[in-house]
């Protein structure tokens, strides 16, 4: 699970929204001829809007990994399985297969698609695989610590969750076209490694570092050698505006990038040696639009596809100017997390503050005039949407559900704690949130707390992770994998900010870490939040509500909740006839 962290995005430009993006990216003449369109793909160009601008081919690396590369190399970039519209894990066998081979120890079989090359024309095999498991394995010490967090630093700067540390390194010989891994520890979520995005041109690498051979030089295990190969990792695919360089940046995906204007858009093309179903459009365009001119360009037809996020306004223009309008939910969850540092260490404090907080009302004057489906979220590890939700209702939020505020005086009272100061801390600027914390301070005050507005603009890299508030308010951008929310509430686990720690929660998130049988899986995780809620560990508000709006003329877009966005399937997006 990762936070919604602005610092992994890149500042948004705007784009007059009737420009067209014919060229713009360097690049060799022979790279630029090989972005001739696909026989079967149809001759018309689909536009995109999307808020921040793409700066990198490399989505795995802990600065650059955000939604706006996501949207761009989605179909640039495939891998062994992708997000699917309902968020869920699903197999991309046009780039390959992968299966379960044994269950103790954990060994998994992958094999690439016979067909499967870079556009380059080098195949895709063993080197590229094992090249993926050591950018993201955390192996290879530097010495050196993360000035931010205090972190120990690897070889290379990876994004990944921790479970490829568990992973040995590919077993394959150079050109191989499969390769096995086996899991020194059983983790519940091995489908989900070597996914869109995370395998990279190992050819590049071993050209750019000088060091020829990656698997030789994993299995040499050399640290000053693997330093030199992540420093070419973690920074020649980080792109100045504009100058998106070919050369080094093959596709393996049914798209690849043609040209880039800075500040403008990004322009897709045929990749003439995808070896899958071809794309339907001849032309993607990705425009970097603010959201205030989505709309705008959607009505004059810069644009066809828009999922900016929703507002009354937008919703209201969008529906008089005849688009087609869905509203959603996200992966993505708005919550309150106290600090068991300081007096929040109190549960009697917890369950007054959780008691005050209006939760119905927040959703009821903030969420529901874009989303009028939108409900209290009551779980912290389903959505809404997902299946089984409503298994999850009844775990304790539902004694949170309305405001008491006799129950949360007397709890103070009784505390002695009646005029408590409670810092509530958030990122600035974000009307919502201010206007969340004006709720919770007008609520909050009548039972008695004397809530201080905490915001700041520097609230992620300072007082979240530095324990400077009494009460966090952000939001968690999730997912369907099992193991996402392992290291929030895992003692001293690395996103647990609030410092809380609970031994059988530890030993829940230990077993489902490695849990198989989808049974047992559900009843730990019936079982964290159930726990979870006994000790208020957090307070689950929201799912942010989500927008998508077409042109009446395209067919085949579907939303997608994931970090992957929209555009994950864009290659299916097509025009009426």
């Amino acid at each position: 699970m990762s936070s919604a962290r602005p610092r992994l995005q890149v500042v948004c430009t705007l784009i007059a929204a009737a420009m067209v993006l014919l060229a713009g990216c360097t690049g060799s003449d022979d790279d630029a001829g090989s972005s001739a369109p696909a026989r079967a793909s149809a001759p018309f160009t689909l536009a995109y809007a999307h808020v921040n601008e793409f700066n990198s081919y490399n989505n795995n690396t802990a600065a650059q990994a955000s939604v706006a590369n996501s949207v761009v190399l989605n179909q640039v970039l495939r891998g062994f399985w992708y997000f699917g519209p309902d968020g869920d894990v699903v197999p991309d066998t046009e780039f390959g297969t992968f299966k379960q081979m044994t269950s103790n120890p954990l060994t998994v079989r992958y094999t690439f698609d016979a067909k499967a090359t870079w556009s380059d024309g080098n195949p895709i095999d063993c080197d590229d695989a094992v090249l993926a498991w050591a950018a993201n394995s955390g192996r290879w010490p530097t010495g050196e610590r993360d000035p931010d967090t205090g972190s120990k630093l690897s070889a290379f700067s990876s994004s990944r969750p921790g479970a490829w540390a568990n992973v040995e390194a590919p077993q394959c010989a150079d050109g191989d076209r499969a390769f096995t891994v086996t899991y020194d520890t059983v983790f519940a979520d091995w489908s989900s490694l070597f996914g869109p995005g995370t395998i990279l041109p190992a050819h590049i690498v071993e050209k750019e570092s000088r060091v020829t051979d990656i698997i030789a030089a994993v299995k040499a295990d050399n640290t000053k050698t693997m330093i030199k190969v992540g420093d070419i990792y973690d920074s020649i695919w980080v792109f100045k505006r504009g100058q998106y360089k070919l050369g080094v940046s093959p596709s393996a995906g049914p798209y690849q990038v043609s040209s880039w204007q800075a500040g403008q858009s990004i322009t897709l093309k045929p990749n003439p040696k995808w070896w899958g179903s071809p794309p339907k459009a001849a032309t993607v365009v990705i425009r970097f639009l603010a959201p205030d001119r989505q709309v705008e360009a959607l009505q004059s037809g810069a644009v066809q596809v828009i999922d900016p996020p929703p507002s009354t306004e937008l919703l209201a223009q969008l529906k008089e100017q005849g688009a087609q309008v869905s509203m959603h939910d996200s992966f993505t969850w708005e919550h309150l997390d106290f600090n068991f540092a300081g007096q929040f260490g109190s549960k009697e404090l917890r369950s007054a503050f959780a008691k005050c907080v209006p939760r119905q009302q927040i959703v009821d004057n903030l969420i529901k005039p874009q989303n009028t489906n939108a409900q209290v979220l009551q779980s912290r590890f389903k959505l809404p949407f997902q299946p089984g939700y409503d298994g999850f209702t009844n775990l304790g939020g539902q004694d949170y559900a309305k405001v008491d505020l006799a129950g949360a005086k007397k709890i103070l009272q009784a505390e002695g704690k009646l005029g408590m100061t409670v810092r509530l801390a958030y990122a600035t600027p974000n009307p919502r949130r201010k206007a969340e914390v004006d709720l919770i301070r007008e609520f909050c005050g009548q039972a008695g707390f004397k809530v201080v507005d905490g915001g700041t603009n520097t609230f992620f890299g300072g007082p979240l992770v530095r324990g400077e508030f009494d009460v966090a308010l952000f939001a968690w951008t999730g997912s369907p994998l099992l193991t996402q929310s392992y290291a929030t509430y895992l003692t001293k686990g690395a996103q647990n900010n609030g410092r809380y720690s609970n031994p059988q929660v530890d030993q829940l998130l230990k077993q489902l870490y490695s849990e198989l049988n989808q049974a047992n899986q559900e009843r730990l995780l019936t079982e964290l939040d159930r726990t979870l809620w006994s000790d208020l560990a957090t307070i689950p508000l929201f799912v942010f509500p989500a927008m998508l709006a077409t042109t009446p003329n395209i067919e085949g877009v579907r939303y997608n909740p994931s970090t992957s966005g929209v555009t994950y399937n864009v290659h299916e997006w097509t025009r009426k006839q």
